[in-house]
Formats: C-alpha cells, structure tokens, sequence
C-alpha cells in the first residue's frame, strides 16, 4: 500500500477566487447590470457556502488529529499560532461526534440528503 500516490487534496475555492469573482461581480453592481433582488438571493447563496465552508473546515480539523497532526502544527491557520483556538474548537466538536466520520454523516442529516 505504501506504493500508491498519495493526492493532496485542495479545497473547491480558494480566496483568490472569491477576490476575484468579487471584484468582476461589484463591477458589474457598480455597471447598473444586478438588480437588488439578485444582490438579495446571492446573499442567501454565500450564506450557505460560508456554513458549508466552516463545516468543511470543522471536518479537515478533526481529520488532520486523526491522521497525527498535532495542534501546534495546525495553530497557525487558525492565526495567531495558538494552540487554544484549535483546542477550544476540537472540544466543541467533540461535544457533538467523535470523528471525521461521525461528523460527515452529521453534516447528511443536516442537510436531509441521507
């Protein structure tokens, strides 16, 4: 098995993409081209990706201890380098699941598609 390539995976959207798309989209705002009924569904519609992109990151969290990483190796994408956000994250998590897995199939109840 050691054999297999290993895949990085990568998120679906980076920040540099949001920036972007921002920027042609508020272009198109300042243009007159969006009406506010639109401006008012898209709002609904990053709202959701923003929850499904916290959850997404909540399940990386509990997957990266998982596999060994330790909370001095993920506190710097949580900011400041401190191992307290992580941990204090973790222990909310844990309140609800256990892992990775158990978290997943939270997230299916969710959203009703189990």
């Amino acid at each position: 098995m050691d054999d297999l390539p290993q895949t990085t995976p990568r998120a679906p959207i980076t920040a540099a993409d949001v920036l972007s798309w921002l920027e042609d989209t508020a272009e198109s705002v300042r243009a007159g081209e969006v009406a506010p009924e639109d401006l008012i569904a898209l709002l609904g519609e990053l709202r959701q990706a923003s929850t499904a992109c916290a959850n997404a990151s909540d399940w990386a969290l509990l997957a990266a201890r998982e596999a060994g990483a330790s909370l001095r190796q993920i506190a710097p994408v949580f900011g400041k380098g401190y191992v307290r956000a992580p941990a204090a994250r973790l222990e909310k998590l844990h309140r609800q699941v256990l892992n990775s897995e158990q978290f997943l199939e939270l997230m299916r109840r969710r959203d009703g598609s189990v």
